[in-house]
């Protein structure tokens, strides 16, 4: 007796890299997708708002629609792939088609963060899967690793490098001496930066990450603005060296972690970790998310974290994961409705060791007028490099100092400032150790 092989219908909004990526992928892995998991998976239609351009990717023309609204209206499609990009309509387009009892796949960070407690509590009303493996670290299974793999794990921490363009930024800036804006502008001339360099630079697009990490973890979504975000922009290529002198690497780090209170700090920012942390070795365009369970301790996983063909490839494990369950529904799991009773810590509550580097008159007492500073807010200095210099000259005076709460840094530096010998504002950084 033959038994047909049963469909996952599938609508795609969106042609842009990483949706020429999945239709591609999907096709020329039709076979093997559909001998590993028992179900065929086709894309019935494609919302595109250029047609010339669905035909450039090889899209039938029976295929193609130019609204989105005719994918969630079309009862023939099971599932609809979101790659439209922003969050306006995302929003809609994801909150409509579960309403409509399809479900999802997105690889939008951005609309995660923003409006994810709304889509999960859809989703969940509608029983319908919301999947987003490639809303993070692209071709690397994160998402999958943290609702599965350690499932039995009380997460500790995260650490990520989840931002491809600041990693290879920070990369030639420590390979090849460039500062800042000389290697911001070699990542836009070999497509690692887009033309409006703010989501990557300045930290959001690795703060979208963040949230949904934390959101995996933690069990609750960061109210939108009280998640720490800065960016590489006050990072000069001595920052870099001093920190190599140092024994340290500078990554922008994605942090997310919980204490023994069950309050739970996520922030993302240009952080010096130890040269020997296999995090420091991570360069050029590549991810890293190193996650601390309780059972299994510390798991790495490692890869390319943006383009076309990772991202596309992280959508279609997606598509095959419900299509292994079709037709059958399996109920959808939640995301960030139901809080494990995790409170958010502030900046100002966040403890860490830190750097700070001075511009600094070179002439007797400065660096006892700024230990002193430092002394009365209860901040020791660990160890002290000013290169040599001739009295009256100006020079970097940079000091490693010790375990500090946030709040009482941001005092110091701010009195710091503003001693007479101090001839910049202080450029600080915070240190991460991985204890």
């Amino acid at each position: 007796m033959n038994i047909s092989t049963p469909t996952l219908r599938v609508g795609l909004a969106g042609l842009g890299t990483v949706g020429a990526g999945v239709w591609h992928r999907l096709a020329s892995q039709k076979d093997l997708l559909r001998q590993r998991i028992g179900t065929e998976i086709r894309v019935d239609q494609v919302a595109v708002r250029r047609a010339e351009r669905a035909r450039e990717i090889g899209v039938p023309e029976s295929h193609v629609v130019s609204d989105w609204r005719k994918l969630v209206a079309n009862p023939d499609l099971d599932v609809i792939v979101e790659l439209i990009g922003g969050t306006k309509d995302a929003f809609e387009l994801t909150q409509l088609a579960l309403q409509n009892g399809k479900h999802v796949i997105t690889a939008n960070k951005a609309l995660l963060a923003e409006r994810g407690a709304e889509l999960f509590a859809t989703a969940q009303k509608h029983q319908r899967h919301l999947l987003f493996e490639a809303s993070v670290a692209g071709g690397i299974p994160i998402i999958r690793a943290l609702r599965e793999g350690l499932v039995a794990n009380r997460i500790l921490s995260i650490h990520g490098i989840i931002n491809g363009t600041c990693n290879y930024i920070l990369t030639r800036m420590n390979e090849a001496g460039l500062e800042f804006k000389d290697a911001l502008a070699e990542a836009k001339q070999n497509g690692y930066a887009e033309a409006d360099d703010s989501l990557d630079v300045d930290g959001h697009d690795a703060a979208h990450k963040a949230a949904v990490l934390a959101a995996l973890a933690y069990g609750f979504w960061v109210p939108e603005g009280q998640l720490y975000t800065e960016g590489l922009r006050a990072v000069e290529k001595q920052d870099i060296i001093y920190a190599r002198k140092l024994g340290y690497g500078l990554k922008l780090l994605a942090i997310i972690k919980t204490d023994a209170d069950g309050a739970v700090e996520v922030r993302v920012h240009p952080t010096l970790i130890p040269q020997s942390h296999v995090l420091a070795s991570v360069n050029g365009v590549f991810n890293a998310v190193l996650v601390r369970g309780d059972v299994v301790g510390d798991t790495l996983y490692y890869g390319r974290g943006a383009g076309g063909d990772p991202t596309a490839s992280a959508v279609v494990s997606d598509l095959a994961q419900i299509a292994a369950h079709f037709p059958q529904e399996q109920k959808a799991r939640n995301v960030g409705h139901e809080a494990l009773h995790s409170r958010l810590k502030t900046m100002d509550e966040i403890v860490s060791r830190h750097y700070l580097r001075l511009q600094v008159v070179d002439r007797p007492g400065v660096l006892a007028d700024v230990a002193r500073v430092l002394a009365s807010r209860q901040i020791g200095i660990s160890s002290v490099i000013q290169p040599e210099a001739h009295a009256g000259e100006i020079t970097p005076l940079v000091l490693m100092l010790h375990d500090a709460p946030e709040s009482q840094l941001q005092a110091a530096v701010l009195e710091i400032s503003k001693i007479g010998a101090v001839k910049a504002p202080p450029v600080h950084l915070r240190v991460e150790d991985f204890e």
